[in-house]
């Protein structure tokens, strides 16, 4: 429950929007859909920056470091950023402009790290299906950074959409039992404690 007078946990919606990107990453990187989608998701992706730095504000406010903090960097490079992004890179490509992409493999190894390095605090203070979430997320990021980077090749693309799309799935139960479980005030899909004491 939110710590604001009034105000109820905002984390159902951001992990929506995470669930949303993890189900498009998954569709885009297993060849479920073509490289012509790469518009239509750069305006999913805006949609859910909108949802997503609404959340990390409101956590932060809340006192809830980890989740905050990962909620804003969440809203503001893998939705904004890689909203405009996919947007430029289709509409590079259509008008001929070469783009050094190599750059965002850099970029997504940071966050990878940022995610890794911080993923004892979810194993700690989170229900140990937001762990898994993060856990599989912690396995994805770093092969899209070193595909991005021209490290691995893109056969890894599967392996890393797999991870996401089990993050996605695993995103929408936690939304739904913060939803479900203060709607009936009692525990309707069960929510297990932290993995770490």
């Amino acid at each position: 429950m939110s710590g604001i007078k009034g105000w109820a946990n905002p984390a159902p919606a951001g992990l929506v929007a995470l669930a949303m990107a993890c189900f498009c990453f998954f569709a885009l990187l297993t060849g479920k859909v073509t490289s012509a989608a790469i518009p239509l998701l750069g305006c999913w992706l805006l949609g859910g920056f909108v949802v997503q730095i609404t959340v990390g504000i409101i956590e932060m406010l809340e006192g809830n470091t980890t989740g905050g903090n990962v909620f804003t960097f969440f809203a503001a490079f893998f939705m904004l950023v890689g909203g405009m992004e996919f947007l430029l890179k289709y509409f590079a490509g259509v008008n001929g402009l070469v783009l050094d992409t190599r750059i965002d493999g850099w970029a997504w190894a940071t966050l990878a790290i940022a995610l890794i390095m911080w993923t004892p605090a979810y194993l700690k203070q989170s229900p140990l299906i937001m762990s898994l979430v993060v856990l599989f997320l912690d396995v994805a990021l770093p092969l899209i950074a070193l595909m991005d980077m021209k490290v691995i090749s893109s056969s890894f693309g599967p392996i890393a959409g797999i991870s996401l799309l089990i993050a996605g799935i695993l995103a929408l139960y936690v939304s739904s039992s913060i939803i479900l479980n203060t709607a009936f005030e009692r525990q309707v899909l069960p929510m297990p404690g932290p993995m770490l004491k």
